[in-house]
């Protein structure tokens, strides 16, 4: 028979990988606590209209890339591809008290061409923050960002920022790029040759040498804006410089969805190769609340791939080791062949200890040698003359002189000894 594998652009998350998956979810987790996020979670799949509305009906992620699906009622459902149009779906639908701040992990699901660190389904984690537009709470989200990415032991990360104002200041600029964009049309790339009447703002995130040309020589939003969103923009830098963190100013920094508003800011890192540096980034969205039948709220949050996270920490060489790779504590080596390992486990379990121990009548050679392999530090021996005295042998696996490595105690006292062996 045919196997059947991952469909396309999908993969597994294998035991071994575990470690670093559960340290980058843990330390969001950690931060969210310490600035007082609390977690939400919405449904995989959500209206279509929802990310028709906040995506904007003409944009690849709506045109192209979206998995649009019929439920047995001919009910159109789409599944979910970011994180924030649920989230804020949410929030105009159950109406908390604000300022709400909230955080998420999640799969998203896009088809595009899968390439290093970009799946169909892949996973996403971020913040949002509804309810005020204090410059603050910008510079907040922005530091939660940084902050967590040093945790990780990322060590060479960029901040790039930029304002894409409001309504009113960018109409006023888009009127200026796209005169710009019409006189150079014939210099742009093949797509944006043929869209960029339709979307110049997006001609500014194109990375093709033709569109960086044209664009470069152009007029640059953050040049055009008006009081209102220059004061707030200015404040932003302000709060960041105060408690140190550097911000490379970037005029073509534009986001992939139509409902940002003012800041807007991307990470990069630098031990990446090639055009995908960008490891997470947001913005505000003071008008998608409103686009979504709620009350005109502000917002603000940010957003981090997981895998392409990994690409980072793996170009900067941050492994399992430095992200604390969880290991076993104790491992049962059981010979007596009247399995007395069950509740000896369950004892150790039951008392804390992360304890392993082998199946299937295994020799006490084989057993050892997977203790060994499972990174305990003690093994527990019992055959049948500590099973005859009421024994148990605790062996150090990591210490090189055996004489000191190896003791016999009361089967009684046993959680006492290891509790005690395991603090020193």
């Amino acid at each position: 028979m045919t196997r059947i594998e991952a469909p396309r652009g999908t993969h597994d998350v294998l035991p071994s990988e575990q470690p670093l998956w559960q340290k980058v979810t843990g330390e969001m987790e950690r931060l969210c606590d310490l600035y007082g996020y609390r977690r939400i979670q919405t449904p995989v799949f959500e209206d279509v209209d929802l990310f028709q509305r906040t995506a904007g009906s003409g944009s690849d992620i709506v045109q192209k890339e979206m998995y649009v699906f019929e439920d047995r009622a001919q009910r159109r459902y789409a599944l979910r591809p970011e994180g924030t149009a649920s989230v804020v779906r949410a929030f105009v639908q159950h109406q908390p008290t604000t300022p709400w701040k909230a955080w998420y992990v999640t799969p998203a699901f896009r088809y595009e061409r899968p390439q290093a660190g970009r799946y169909r389904q892949h996973h996403q984690l971020g913040v949002e923050v509804l309810g005020t537009d204090d410059p603050a709470v910008d510079v907040e989200v922005i530091a939660m960002a940084w902050r967590y990415y040093a945790a990780l032991g990322l060590t060479r990360v960029r901040l790039l920022i930029n304002s894409m104002g409001h309504d009113e200041c960018r109409g006023e600029y888009l009127m200026l790029l796209r005169a710009h964009l019409a006189s150079h049309a014939t210099s742009l790339c093949d797509e944006h040759r043929a869209t960029w009447s339709e979307s110049p703002l997006r001609v500014l995130d194109c990375k093709r040498d033709e569109c960086v040309a044209v664009t470069g020589a152009g007029p640059m939003l953050v040049e055009h804006l008006c009081a209102n969103c220059r004061a707030h923009f200015d404040r932003v830098l302000a709060g960041l410089a105060s408690i140190g963190i550097e911000a490379t100013l970037d005029p073509r920094l534009v986001r992939g969805f139509d409902y940002y508003t003012r800041t807007t800011f991307e990470f990069v890192a630098e031990a990446l190769e090639g055009a995908q540096k960008s490891i997470g980034g947001g913005g505000r969205y003071d008008k998608l609340a409103e686009q979504l039948g709620g009350k005109p709220t502000s917002g603000i949050g940010f957003g981090s791939g997981i895998e392409r996270l990994l690409l980072a920490l793996d170009a900067e060489e941050v492994g399992e080791g430095d992200l604390v790779n969880r290991r076993l504590d104790l491992f049962v080596v059981d010979t007596t062949g009247d399995d007395v390992a069950t509740p000896l486990v369950d004892q150790l379990r039951g008392a804390g200890f992360a304890t392993g121990r082998a199946y299937d009548g295994r020799s006490m050679k084989s057993q050892m040698k997977l203790a060994d392999k499972s990174g305990a530090r003690y093994a527990l021996l019992v055959g049948p003359q500590e099973q005859e005295a009421g024994e148990v042998t605790i062996r150090d696996l990591r210490s090189e002189s055996f004489g000191q490595a190896q003791q016999t105690v009361a089967r009684v006292d046993v959680v006492a000894t290891i509790s005690n062996l395991l603090t020193k």
